[in-house]
């Protein structure tokens, strides 16, 4: 008796813990999308670069024009489900001028073992965009 109240104890410790890394994983996934629209939002902000000079014609992304428009999308989306306190840790045209990268952060909630970390689990994303321009 003493090994089988032992063995369900342990079923019940193992099936807390898988259901806690299932919502975390879950909710890095819902950030992840949240963070993939804004990037693409990001994107399409893109200037004509080169347009009447001897330069290839191409795109152009300003890192304030990405910063505004990825604050604009995440402002137009409801919350997801179990993440709090999305912020928007960066946002900006990455080194070639063509590729918005938008970095996110939140905080998740696990289930069952909520008790144990109160303040929740941290966690954060960085997704990117490519402008492209088909001629």
């Amino acid at each position: 008796m003493v090994l089988l109240i032992g063995y369900v104890l342990l079923t019940l410790l193992l099936v807390t813990v898988v259901a806690a890394a299932g919502s975390l994983y879950v909710g890095h996934k819902k950030l992840f999308s949240l963070a993939d629209g804004a990037a693409l939002a990001a994107a399409d902000t893109f200037e004509l670069n080169g347009a009447g000079g001897a330069a290839d014609p191409g795109t152009r992304l300003d890192s304030g024009t990405v910063r505004a428009a990825a604050q604009e999308y995440l402002a137009g989306q409801p919350l997801p489900a179990g993440l709090d306190g999305i912020v928007l840790a960066s946002a900006s045209g990455a080194g070639d001028g063509r590729t918005a990268e938008v970095s996110l952060d939140a905080v998740v909630h696990p289930l069952f073992i909520n008790f144990l970390v109160p303040g929740g689990i941290g966690i954060s994303v960085t997704s990117t965009a490519r402008a492209k321009l088909l001629l």
